[in-house]
C-alpha cells in the first residue's frame, strides 16, 4: 500500500487527438458571434467525423468601418500565433470577409503564413471566389451588413476577380454586436429580395456574423440557384484545403463540389 504523499505514476496510452481526419485554425474576431457555431453544427449535424478546429480570437472594435477593419492588419500576427504550430493544423482560416477585402487576401496569407510556413491559408473573400467558380456562377448578387463604403470595395474586389456583381443590398449595420443577432428569417427574407430583382448565378451572403446555414436549403429550393454564405464558404474551403476530397454533407450544393481547376 502506497503512502498518502506518495504520487502513483499512471500508464496511459495515446492516439491522435482532436481532429484526426482534419484539424482547422480558425482566427476569429472578438466580436464574432457565429462562425464557431456554424462550424460546430457542421461537425455535429453534418456526420464529419475526425474534423475539429481551434480558434483564435482577433481583438477588434464592435464598430466595422474600413479605419476598424484595416486596424487588425496588425493584430494578425499575434492572433495567429496564439494557434499552437506543434498542433499540426492542415489548414487555417482568417474568419473575416471585410477584413481580407481591406488588408488584402495575400497580406493575409502572409502574416498567417509567418507563425505556420506551408500551411494552406484562406478566408472568406478567397474562399467565395472558390466556392463561385465550384459552382459555374459567374454573377452574384450580394448580400452584407456593412455600411456603403465596405460594401462597395467587396464588391469592386469581386469584379477584379472575373465576378460580376449584378445587385447589391445591405443591412446597413455597422455595431457586429447587433450584426450577430440578425436571425436567419431577415437574412432569408434579404435572398428572396435581391434573388427577386436579379437574375444573377448565385446569391452570397457575406459576413461570418451574419447567420445562414439554417436556411440555405430551402433558399436553393425557393430561389432556383446557389446560395452562398461566408461561413458556408470558409467551411467548405478549409475542408478541401485540408484533403478532404468526395461529396461533403454540409449545407447547400456547394458541399458537393470539389475546388475548381
Amino acid at each position: 500500500m502506497t503512502s498518502a504523499r506518495e504520487v502513483q505514476r499512471l500508464d496511459f496510452t495515446t492516439d491522435a487527438g482532436q481532429g484526426p481526419r482534419a484539424l482547422l485554425g480558425l482566427i476569429v474576431l472578438e466580436t464574432d458571434r457565429t462562425v464557431e457555431a456554424e462550424f460546430r453544427a457542421l461537425y455535429r449535424d453534418g456526420g464529419l467525423d475526425g474534423v475539429a478546429h481551434h480558434a483564435s480570437r482577433i481583438p477588434m472594435e464592435a464598430t466595422v468601418t474600413a479605419e476598424t477593419l484595416a486596424a487588425m492588419e496588425e493584430r494578425l500576427p499575434v492572433a495567429a500565433g496564439l494557434l499552437p504550430p506543434a498542433f499540426g493544423f492542415d489548414a487555417i482560416g482568417y474568419a473575416c470577409t471585410s477584413g481580407a477585402t481591406l488588408i488584402g487576401e495575400e497580406r493575409v496569407a502572409e502574416l498567417v503564413g509567418a507563425h505556420h510556413p506551408g500551411v494552406p491559408c484562406t478566408n472568406p473573400l478567397t474562399a467565395a471566389v472558390a466556392a463561385f467558380r465550384a459552382v459555374d456562377a459567374g454573377t452574384i448578387a450580394l448580400i452584407t451588413p456593412y455600411n456603403a463604403d465596405v460594401t462597395r470595395r467587396m464588391a469592386a474586389l469581386y469584379e477584379e476577380r472575373g465576378i460580376a456583381v449584378t445587385s447589391i443590398a445591405s443591412f446597413l449595420e455597422e455595431d457586429d454586436d447587433l450584426v450577430g443577432r440578425i436571425d436567419e428569417a431577415s437574412v432569408a427574407e434579404a435572398v428572396r429580395t435581391v434573388a427577386g430583382e436579379s437574375d444573377a448565378d448565385a446569391v452570397f451572403v457575406s459576413c461570418t456574423s451574419l447567420r445562414a446555414f439554417g436556411v440555405i436549403d430551402d433558399l436553393e429550393a425557393e430561389v432556383g440557384r446557389p446560395v452562398v454564405s461566408s461561413n458556408q464558404a470558409l467551411s467548405w474551403h478549409l475542408l478541401r484545403l485540408a484533403g478532404l476530397e468526395g461529396e461533403l454533407p454540409g449545407p447547400g450544393r456547394l458541399f458537393r463540389h470539389g475546388l475548381p481547376s
